[in-house]
């Protein structure tokens, strides 16, 4: 069995949000299109508290941008953003969230983030999603969302390593690209791993 996966489709990841992927709500309708395909679909959530580490308001002295470390993991800091039950953390009003059957929330521990939908970024804990997927079936994803280089990326090499089968949806995804090019890379290292790069007019036919 295939389920979609849907990336941090949320509003502080949109343009005008708090930490905004260019063109980030060009990936919405991607989505609306393709999740009536599927039988199971996921949408992940940043769930961050106030005073997450990964914020750089949370280092004195620090900048977004800025890397440190957290425990022996190294951490990008970010502006606040996708803070717990705030408008920023909610999906983008353009998303028809009917077909959604399950909601995956990380970065919930104040003390590491969690790019991926499977683990936190120290690989620690798990979310629980690899169990769900399981439990329902499921052997195949198909991922698009927010953004490449990181969240995307970091889901997808996970569900790789657990033994998924894996589609990215190339038109389905944007990138922050903090160093130019980011995204491009991302691809190809999610492609190296063993993933499928599509456009989303192939889906279909998958």
């Amino acid at each position: 069995m295939k389920a979609l996966i849907l990336v941090d489709l949320q509003n502080d990841f949109m343009p005008g949000g708090a930490l905004p992927v260019p063109d980030g709500d060009a990936v919405v309708p991607f989505a609306n299109a393709l999740s009536p395909l599927f039988s199971l679909v996921v949408a992940t959530q940043d769930w961050h508290p106030r005073g997450h580490a990964s914020f750089a308001s949370s280092h004195p002295g620090k900048s977004p941008g800025d890397v440190v470390l957290l425990g022996d993991t190294e951490q990008v800091l970010w502006p606040d953003h996708c803070v717990q039950n705030t408008p920023g953390a909610s999906f983008h009003s353009g998303l028809d969230v009917v077909p959604i059957g399950h909601v995956v929330r990380k970065g919930a521990d104040p003390r590491i983030d969690s790019y991926s939908a499977f683990f936190d970024n120290d690989r620690a804990s798990s979310t629980g999603l690899d169990a769900f997927l399981r439990s329902h079936g499921v052997s195949e994803l198909v991922v698009l969302g927010l953004a490449t280089d990181y969240c995307v990326k970091a889901t997808v090499l996970d569900a790789l390593g657990l033994g998924f089968g894996v589609t990215v949806v190339r038109d389905g995804c944007r990138a922050v690209d903090v160093v130019p090019g980011d995204g491009e890379r991302a691809f190809a290292a999610m492609e190296a791993g063993g993933a499928r790069i599509v456009e989303a007019a192939a889906v279909p036919s998958l």
